[in-house]
């Protein structure tokens, strides 16, 4: 990665979603969608259709979008069908290197057996592989796994539900820290997929009889989780720390923070090399094997690890701070975030907004809108209330979304 910066960044090249269609996903049946790099602005009543909007664009990116959801679940169920449709997104993306087409599919597991593929970066888990596997294609031509997204689109979001993302469990917030370095560092998706891949396997043969005959095998799969598990915590400790510094060069109305990453094995890395902390992390996995066979899960490793921010003015935790400056504060990392983007690769990534502005008040929406626009990021941003974006007009493209159907505001779509 290359250096800080000194003064706020300005994007040179676009990354743009410039056209969307959607078959069966969730509430759309079809949905076609131009847009440009402006932010796009959509509004309507609650249930319209605009977070599943969002989701569909998440699925541009490996995993499992910004609902976490299987497969099926997102395909529109239609009482005439028998197994119902299938979804399917795609999209035309304008990226630095040129326009590149990205389809993507639920593929059910009936249809086509389930391979490595169905636990590939970002893939997850064993009860997604069952219910079938994600395909990609680029510009008409299939993907071997979701990786090849990660090197063409980079995109955050921050959804409603993420609003309590300091009050619950180190779960989510290991997950959101990790979508952000995976912006960073593609092969990063990899690393996780191989440790908790690993962490599984362990954990099976460890409530197995046959685990005693296995010690070979056993000690291999903790070879794996100490190398894939130190990258994946030097990573992580490494954007959190960009983050910090990116933070404290812009000032505005919103909250500086602090990033940081707890953990034992963030302790380890702070007493000694990468390497010694591989050693320390595989011989910690073999003495705790009789603990882990009994609790079902690895004692140590970077799933036990925690994203950890605090309001740098008030030298509070996030988790004591108001609805409202929590909110602030993940907008601040999405921003700090982006700015570091821009100034690692010329672009911004897309940013998905949905519901933002529901705890700020005008003089944050206003500065958020600001920063926004001088991103130059492609933002889509989600609301019932269109005047709330006023601001906006004349910048960003606005649409209505009612039942479904997305219409530009003020006009009919053709």
């Amino acid at each position: 990665m290359s250096a800080d910066p000194a003064l706020a960044p300005e994007p040179v090249r676009p990354l743009a979603v410039t056209r969307l269609a959607l078959t069966d996903f969730r509430c759309y049946r079809r949905l076609r969608l131009e847009a440009g790099a402006e932010p796009i602005v959509l509004t309507g009543p609650n249930g319209a259709g605009k977070t599943n909007l969002l989701e569909a664009l998440s699925f541009l990116i490996p995993g499992r979008g910004l609902r976490r959801a299987r497969l099926g679940e997102i395909d529109r169920r239609d009482a005439s069908l028998d197994s119902g449709p299938h979804w399917a997104v795609a999209a035309t993306v304008l990226t630095p290197t040129g326009a590149f087409e990205i389809g993507t599919a639920h593929e059910p597991a009936a249809i086509r057996a389930i391979d490595a593929d169905a636990l590939d970066s970002g893939a997850g888990e064993a009860g997604e592989a069952r219910d079938g596997r994600r395909i990609v294609r680029i510009d008409g031509r299939p993907s071997r796994g979701q990786a090849s997204l990660a090197r063409l689109v980079s995109m955050l979001w921050l959804t409603p539900d993420m609003d309590r993302l300091f009050l619950e469990g180190g779960s989510a917030r290991r997950r959101f820290l990790d979508r952000l370095v995976y912006g960073f560092d593609p092969d990063h998706a990899g690393r996780v997929a191989a440790y908790e891949h690993a962490m599984r396997e362990r954990t099976r043969l460890l409530r197995t009889e046959s685990a005693p005959a296995d010690q070979s095998w056993l000690t291999a799969l903790e070879d794996r989780m100490a190398r894939e598990g130190v990258a994946i915590a030097v990573a992580r400790r490494h954007l959190a720390d960009r983050l910090t510094r990116a933070a404290t060069l812009f000032e505005g109305p919103f909250p500086r923070p602090l990033v940081g990453v707890e953990g034992i094995l963030e302790n380890w890395l702070d007493e000694g090399p990468a390497l010694l902390a591989e050693d320390r992390l595989r011989a910690a996995l073999s003495s705790s094997r009789a603990l882990d066979a009994e609790s079902g899960r690895a004692s140590v490793g970077p799933h036990r690890s925690d994203l950890v921010v605090v309001h740098a003015e008030k030298a509070q935790a996030a988790v004591q701070c108001s609805t409202g400056e929590q909110k602030a504060l993940l907008l601040s990392i999405i921003l700090a975030c982006a700015r570091l983007k821009i100034l690692d690769t010329g672009a911004p990534p897309i940013l998905l907004l949905d519901e933002v502005i529901a705890h700020l008040d005008a003089t944050r929406r206003a500065a958020l809108f600001g920063a926004l626009v001088a991103l130059g990021a492609q933002t889509w941003l989600t609301g019932t209330d269109e005047a709330l974006f006023s601001p906006l007009s004349g910048t960003a493209r606005f649409f209505r979304v009612i039942d479904a159907v997305v219409e530009p505001a003020g006009e009919r779509m053709t």
